[in-house]
């Protein structure tokens, strides 16, 4: 937000030095970005006159100009289509900073011709936006004398940053409210203005949309637009803004001193009466941009029996657009809410300062003063004859009612602040006070819609009365911090488990793309978002997988060879709380990350992802079963599902081709999907490990071989053999795989026996190896191979 310090003083009576204005202003919340002194930037240019042009002999578009500077006369090689003789314009010497670019200017060959100078546009000078001709002056203007003070430009501007809550400093009014609540002046109140209509407006106004809930107008005939006073024009040239015409100039002006967008149709091109509706998909409509427009369906627009006429608080449209012919004109002044206005500018990449403000909240209970004020300066300005107004809908009212209780100040702020400078700030500020007892009862301004607890009212004293009026109080004793629950410590371990299995940690958004989405389910209509951040990310994610696929294609994109991620993080199915699972989601691509020189390379594989998952298993102390089923984004046969009875407790396995090639990828690619919140909490704290107890006696192993079914899992061998005698069975692995025909295959096993009181005979081993057999070909209907 941009102004200059005497347009603020139209409002703030102060004394006040610039310096103590811009201190005050940051302290306030609204942070000063920087300040420029235009008379002193501008200082160096004069006033030149054109004395003659000739053609460039080396190029078209060019003149070499001969320029009178008051003192003497230079050759100047010029590009400004308006560059003419008898020209009055504005002259850069060399070594002169020029403002828009922050270069400086030297004496220089243009196409084989000398050029000893410049002659400036507005959008040089940083007077306006116009950078296609010289800046061209009064024929009165005296040649030689610094433009600057000709013009009366010796302005200090101020450019502040205004943070989304604050839509009522996008004003200068609003801006000067504020600092006369610090005391550094007092607030000039506006005067009202009521213009009484000649007539009956002879436009209507209907409402089919509840995006805009106030809407008014008036017709005013009779007046003559043309350029705007020079007051005008250098209050606004001054800010950066080009004047364009009277009117449009007026509806600026009321832009930046109000914050109250205003509108204004030539009204002789206005077919039949005005309605405010929704947009349907594939209407065309032509903007005061030049461009042409097609519009999404659900976008607020005016229409008129011709057709659309304007993007409601966003932009007007060319064909009613006002011009030097004007002579009747219809004034709009309305409210709308902020979300149409954004889903408009953002459907259409269109951004003004209209839709600026708006988006950012435009006090409703301005709209009608807003016309009134704007309708008495196009009489004052342009003449005319007013009607009266034209009203639909309502102002809402977005004004609430707070219980302040005044020892809250000092328990959320740390400051003890007398309650008449209280009530002193917050009438200052536009709040309603009233005692209520111990408390103050306070209504809040209709432009203030972020003030809704007691601690919003508690900030806004603490920003006037200065945060630096907090007393630096030292710490006590700390209190004691609450332990992490078991799901939390959960989460750690996870952490450090796959962080020392080699991963790395990543953190992503936990939105992301529908069409992104679409291979791992898709996100449930409900999880799309209204207000997304980007287009890019408009929906809830279901999965962290396509995150981390996204993470793998950027590291192979750049030459990595070897990449191993995961994530801790929620997932999305549906908006409830059971529908977001904690989610330990983990990706390995291309080669195995290789510890030492002696290892052989080799690439990652399904049993990279099993030995993941399994270990975040022996974490929660689980030994799960698994079936060869997952999701249809793993490779089928090449992937599994974890489950603890019915429930499914994770996937692991290779990612499916299909995604791969979505993704852009190159493989192998293995992953695996852990739901932490669905792994079994201990019933009771273990505070320590149990003690470790070694038998002196002599171990036993013996190998077994079995034929069972080809979709019998070697797990469930494993875990019949350690069924048999849990007591003496210490380990069972299998160490050999072996296909046959007829659907058949040999799985053998190695037994430990691990005695704990004295040495195993023969025929103890005998009796458990027959023990063993028989648990096992019960379990999987299989026999010993002979």
């Amino acid at each position: 937000m941009r102004f200059t310090l005497s347009w603020l003083k139209e409002h703030l009576e102060t004394d006040a030095t610039v310096e103590a204005i811009t201190e005050k202003l940051t302290a306030l919340g609204l942070v000063v970005d920087k300040v420029e002194n235009r008379a002193e930037e501008l200082a160096p240019f004069t006033i030149c006159k054109v004395m003659s042009t000739e053609k460039h002999p080396s190029a078209d578009r060019l003149q070499v100009c001969r320029v009178n500077t008051g003192t003497e006369t230079l050759q100047i090689v010029c590009g400004a289509p308006n560059a003419r003789a008898g020209l009055k314009t504005v002259l850069a010497y060399p070594g002169v900073v020029i403002p828009s670019t922050k270069q400086v200017l030297k004496v220089g060959k243009v196409r084989d011709v000398e050029s000893f100078g410049m002659m400036c546009s507005a959008h040089e000078l940083l007077l306006g936006e116009d950078g296609d001709g010289i800046l061209e002056l009064d024929v009165h203007a005296p040649v030689g004398e610094a433009y600057a003070k000709w013009a009366g430009i010796d302005e200090i501007l101020i450019d502040i940053e205004i943070t989304p809550n604050r839509g009522d400093c996008l004003g200068v009014y609003g801006i000067a409210r504020d600092l006369s609540a610090t005391g550094l002046g007092s607030l000039r109140p506006l005067k009202e203005h009521k213009v009484k209509g000649s007539s009956p407006c002879p436009i209507d106004v209907k409402i089919k949309n509840q995006a805009c809930p106030h809407f008014t107008g008036r017709v005013i005939r009779g007046l003559k637009n043309g350029p705007s006073p020079d007051w005008l024009q250098k209050k606004l040239q001054s800010i950066g803004l080009r004047p364009i015409s009277a009117l449009v100039d007026i509806t600026n002006y009321f832009t930046y001193d109000r914050a109250r967008p205003l509108h204004v149709f030539d009204a002789s091109k206005i077919q039949g009466n005005l309605q405010v509706r929704l947009s349907k998909a594939g209407e065309n409509f032509k903007a005061l941009d030049g461009k042409m427009y097609t519009l999404s369906e659900g976008l607020t627009v005016i229409e008129d029996e011709s057709g659309i006429l304007s993007l409601f608080a966003v932009i007007g449209g060319e064909s009613t657009g006002c011009d030097d012919t004007t002579h009747t004109v219809f004034l709009e002044s309305a409210f709308s809410d902020p979300v149409s206005v954004t889903m408009a500018g953002r459907s259409t990449g269109i951004m003004s300062d209209s839709r600026y403000r708006f988006e950012r909240g435009v006090d409703p209970a301005s709209t009608l003063s807003g016309l009134e004020a704007a309708t008495q300066m196009i009489l004052d300005l342009c003449g005319g004859e007013a009607s009266e107004v034209v009203e639909a809908g309502h102002a809402p009212n977005l004004t609430k009612h707070l219980s302040f209780n005044l020892a809250r100040i000092e328990s959320l702020g740390g400051t003890i602040v007398p309650p008449e400078k209280v009530k002193s700030i917050l009438t200052k500020l536009g709040f309603e006070v009233k005692e209520q007892g111990k408390h103050l009862s306070v209504r809040t301004p209709s432009w203030r819609f972020g003030i809704e607890h007691e601690a919003d009212l508690v900030e806004e004293i603490l920003r006037v009365e200065g945060y630096d009026k907090i007393p630096a109080v030292s710490y006590g004793e700390r209190p004691q911090q609450k332990p992490l629950g078991l799901q939390q410590t959960r989460r750690f371990m996870a952490r450090d488990l796959l962080a020392n299995r080699g991963l790395m940690e990543v953190v992503t958004w936990s939105f992301m793309a529908q069409k992104e989405a679409e291979p791992f389910g898709g996100i449930a209509e409900n999880l799309t978002l209204l207000n997304p951040i980007s287009q890019d990310l408009d929906g809830m994610r279901p999965t962290l997988l396509s995150n981390l696929l996204k993470a793998v294609r950027y590291n192979q994109n750049r030459g990595v060879e070897s990449v191993a991620l995961f994530e801790i993080g929620p997932q999305y199915s549906d908006p409830t709380p059971q529908g977001q699972h904690m989610m330990a989601t983990g990706i390995r691509a291309g080669s195995f990350q290789i510890g030492n020189w002696r290892e052989k390379k080799r690439l990652v594989d399904l049993y990279d992802a099993k030995g993941d998952a399994f270990a975040l298993m022996e974490m929660a102390n689980l030994s799960p079963q698994w079936e060869s089923k997952a999701p249809e984004w793993y490779h089928p046969g090449r992937s599994a599902t974890l489950k603890l009875g019915p429930q499914a407790l994770g996937y692991f396995g290779e990612i499916h081709p299909r995604i791969l090639k979505l993704f852009d990828l190159k493989g192998p690619v293995v992953g695996f999907e852990i739901f932490l919140d669905r792994l079994p909490l201990p019933k009771r704290k273990v505070t320590a490990k149990p003690l470790l107890t070694l038998s002196p006696f002599q171990a036993v192993e013996r190998d077994f071989a079995f034929v069972v079914g080809r979709d019998v899992p070697a797990d469930t061998l494993i875990k019949a053999a350690k069924k048999a005698d849990p007591s003496l069975i210490e380990d069972c692995t299998l160490f050999d795989v072996f296909e046959l025909d007829d659907g058949q295959k040999s799985l053998g096993i190695r037994v430990r026996l691990q005695p704990k009181d004295h040495t195993l005979k023969d025929e103890e081993i005998q009796v458990l190896s027959e023990k063993i057999i028989s648990s096992i070909v019960q379990s999987t209907g299989g026999a010993l191979r002979q």
